[in-house]
């Protein structure tokens, strides 16, 4: 990490080091510069992610949901914001756009609380697109210019492929994760997933070169979706895993490219 990273940067750095070892590994791979964007946004990430799972209380869970529903509000205002690690280094990063990008992901983050299954499979896509999808647009960009759809397609099928690896885990906590979870099914979702991660990097030249260190966390996607297209049983056995040195050589060759 940068030695200009203050303490709030710091936290954050190790918030996502601790919580999400695979995009932190995307961070480290990206321009130091890209750093002190990257760690915020995936810091707020985590601390979003999880408060649904911290209490069983759905109440509590919800005002949880609405504190950072309210910080984004005072970032995208433009005034003064709360002092939190979180939220300060957050602020400097992010425009009202990129607020608004941030606080729908919130809102997609309460069917967590409810725990129902997904209505239907536009439901299920609108949750990818909106948690997943809205936190790569939102990293990208804050470090540069970038085409939203093509951002969205790279946000769908990274979002996909981490669901598929927590399948095991959502299920063990009695969720029910996919409106079909037949083979058949599961095998579909991954060539979409596929489909969209194709065109994405077809249009590679749509999203900057700076903004493209917030997509480096795709080095996941492709070896997941592949794997569940080939052996859709693996995604609810929990098979998904990728040797690690091949993951990090991947992602080493892909932040030195920049061709996420």
């Amino acid at each position: 990490m940068s030695q200009g990273f203050d303490a709030d940067l710091t936290a954050c750095a190790d918030l996502v080091r601790r919580a999400d070892p695979d995009r932190f590994l995307a961070a480290m791979a990206a321009p130091v510069a890209a750093r002190a964007v990257l760690f915020p946004v995936y810091a707020f990430n985590v601390e979003v992610a999880r408060a649904p799972w911290v209490t069983q209380e759905p109440m509590i869970a919800e005002m949880r949901l609405q504190w950072w529903a309210d910080a984004l509000e005072e970032i995208a205002a433009g005034g003064l914001v709360r002092r939190h690690e979180v939220v300060t280094p957050l602020a400097h990063v992010l425009d009202a756009p990129g607020a608004a990008l941030l606080a729908d992901l919130v809102e997609a983050r309460r069917w967590d609380i409810a725990r129902e299954p997904f209505a239907d499979a536009a439901e299920f896509t609108r949750y990818i697109e909106t948690t997943s999808g809205n936190l790569l647009q939102a990293a990208a960009r804050a470090l540069g210019p970038a085409e939203a759809e093509v951002v969205r397609d790279a946000g769908y099928a990274l979002g996909l492929a981490n669901w598929f690896r927590a399948i095991p885990a959502l299920e063990a906590a009695g969720r029910r994760p996919l409106v079909d979870g037949r083979p058949d099914a599961v095998q579909a979702l991954a060539r979409d997933g596929l489909a969209r991660l194709r065109r994405a990097r077809a249009a590679r030249a749509q999203v900057s070169r700076a903004a493209g260190g917030a997509l480096l966390p795709l080095w996941i996607a492709g070896p997941v979706l592949r794997r569940a297209e080939r052996d859709p049983r693996a995604v609810a056995e929990g098979r998904l895993g990728i040797a690690p040195v091949r993951a990090q050589l991947s992602l080493l060759t892909r932040g030195l490219s920049g061709r996420w």
